[in-house]
């Protein structure tokens, strides 16, 4: 089988296909469904990216550090940081509701090894974390922290999940039932290998969350907030998104247009919830093309002796050439 078919194979995630259904009649049966699920964990294949030498070398090459951030050491912060540590404008990545610090170890692998330090002040955040990452670049705009912001799949508006009268109920509520929640905004019908195998190793990143990590991650996704875009106008924004299905209607997308006019726009064809593990090469092209603006300066997120700025304006005209033959082949098909 060539690379080509490999983007035309159709198939379901193996690893979310199975936790659905037990999630489902966990409810009726939960101790046959757990003796199952304890049984098809050793059982079933997590998934290709699990198993990738990729991930399997960033594990072992980039360590996993915890900071507390409590007096008590009740709340502690997992984190990846990878890059030159020169670097005093850094880039960071906040994961969604269902991720954790890992589901970005392609774009920790590719721009670290680029020359850039991956941990702040240029931001990029998915889903919740792309709310969270345009609510502190709000809350700090008197004092700014932050630079600018890379939004992927994000939402100004917490009201469009229609669950804000559910927010404050989530703490209550046992841990299979908040996974089965998250589980109901993925994606469910065939979709190609990559989107598969990311589909499959984000539902085994959402097995490793706990009770508290889940509801406090649905809380801060459901309560009543927004962002006040008028305090941020002035931070350079890339809006990046999908053209097929994800978590987010195309009222929210259109929200995010409107609320940031003067965004750079970063569309892909395809990725799904989360493009940063199926398409990673063009989510980090687009990130290389967002942080171009701040070479020379003092917030460059790169050293200047490890990428040029004229290699990048090759990448950044291969990829419009890219689009462009794309669009062409979408119109002799219609």
């Amino acid at each position: 089988m060539g690379p080509e078919s490999r983007f035309t194979l159709k198939k379901f995630p193996q690893v979310y296909k199975w936790s659905y259904i037990l999630f489902t009649l966990s409810e009726t049966f939960p101790l046959l469904c757990f003796q199952v699920f304890l049984y098809l964990g050793f059982v079933t294949n997590m998934g290709e990216i699990k198993i990738s030498p990729d991930y399997n070398w960033f594990r072992s090459t980039v360590p996993l550090k915890k900071i507390i951030v409590d007096d008590d050491d009740s709340k502690v912060w997992s984190l990846y940081d990878a890059g030159p540590r020169n670097i005093r404008c850094p880039l960071i990545f906040l994961p969604p509701v269902s991720g954790t610090a890992d589901v970005f170890f392609q774009q920790i692998l590719a721009l670290s090894g680029w020359g850039y330090r991956v941990i702040a002040v240029h931001v990029f955040g998915a889903s919740l974390g792309g709310f969270l990452a345009q609510k502190f670049a709000e809350y700090t705009h008197k004092s700014p922290r932050v630079q600018s912001l890379i939004l992927c799949n994000a939402f100004s508006d917490t009201s469009i999940f229609n669950q804000t009268w559910t927010a404050n109920s989530f703490w209550l509520m046992p841990a299979f039932m908040l996974k089965k929640i998250v589980l109901g905004n993925f994606a469910s019908g065939p979709v190609d290998t990559e989107m598969a195998d990311g589909i499959d190793f984000m539902v085994d990143r959402l097995e490793s969350l706990g009770q508290s990590e889940l509801a406090s991650r649905l809380t801060l996704n459901c309560q009543n907030s927004y962002v006040e875009p008028h305090k941020i106008r002035d931070i350079p924004v890339t809006i990046m998104d999908v053209f097929d299905q994800s978590a987010l209607s195309t009222e929210a997308k259109e929200e995010m247009y409107k609320l940031y006019p003067n965004a750079r726009r970063a569309h892909l064809k395809t990725g799904g919830n989360f493009p940063y593990l199926c398409r990673s090469a063009e989510v980090n092209l687009y990130v290389q093309i967002h942080l171009l603006q701040f070479h020379g300066t003092r917030y460059a997120a790169i050293d200047p002796s490890m990428v040029s700025a004229e290699e990048l304006e090759v990448q950044k005209a291969n990829l419009q050439a890219s689009s462009e033959q794309e669009q062409q082949q979408q119109q002799q098909q219609s």
